[in-house]
């Protein structure tokens, strides 16, 4: 039997490397890293300081802050909770503070220490704990607490239980630092974790009160629970 030796050709692609992708919105590199969609980030919220810059002396304060919400806050919350805790998310944040005093239209050295909480606005690493948390919340079956694993009635028992892992990767991830954030809630507030509506409310509240401008600051506050 004789077999046409055409037919036995294959069509080979070739397939290129590709040092970052985009993949549902966000852009990732093949360092696992956020720096260039923190950057694309950076890039958008410059324009919109910009236009806000622009228009800031001709409107009311309540549309800024409208324009604000629709403008700015929603390109700086998108993906946060993967982007938000790295290093170079500072950018973004002073991006935010610059945003924060044209609003009140203080001097570019002001302290926006008490301008966040006048405006009631969350300065970004407190969006990003609230951002987080509620993921968690929404996603609280995929997580174990410390009631399925043993029976001690402790205060800890209602606390997200935190898996053993060595890659840095990981630790520094979603899950690893979900569960980290949740366990140093107040109790009062954990408590009410199965009402994602009164949950909400009451992190919210907690997170303006203290406006706090990084995870370290969070975890300093929780020592006095």
């Amino acid at each position: 039997m004789q077999f046409n030796n055409a037919s036995k050709c294959t069509s080979v692609t070739e397939i290129s490397i590709a040092n970052e992708t985009k993949f549902l919105g966000l852009y990732i590199n093949n360092n696992l890293s956020w720096k260039t969609n923190i950057e694309i980030i950076k890039n958008k919220l410059s324009s919109a300081y910009y236009v806000m810059r622009l228009i800031k002396p001709h409107i009311t304060a309540n549309t800024l802050k409208v324009i604000y919400y629709s403008y700015f806050h929603s390109i700086m919350t998108s993906g946060l909770i993967f982007w938000g805790n790295p290093p170079d998310s500072i950018k973004i944040f002073r991006l935010q503070k610059k945003i924060i005093r044209i609003m009140m239209g203080c001097r570019s050295k002001d302290s926006c220490t008490k301008l966040f909480p006048n405006l009631e606005i969350l300065p970004l690493p407190s969006q990003y704990i609230l951002s987080l948390l509620l993921f968690m919340i929404r996603n609280k079956n995929q997580f174990q607490v410390n009631s399925a694993i043993h029976q001690i009635n402790t205060r800890q028992h209602i606390h997200l239980h935190q898996p053993s892992v060595n890659a840095m990767k990981y630790q520094k991830g979603v899950h690893c630092i979900g569960v980290k954030v949740f366990n140093m809630l107040p109790f009062y507030i954990k408590a009410d974790s199965d009402d994602i509506k009164k949950f909400k409310a009451l992190l919210q509240k907690y997170l303006h009160e203290n406006s706090f401008y990084s995870l370290d600051k969070y975890s300093e506050c929780q020592v006095k629970f």
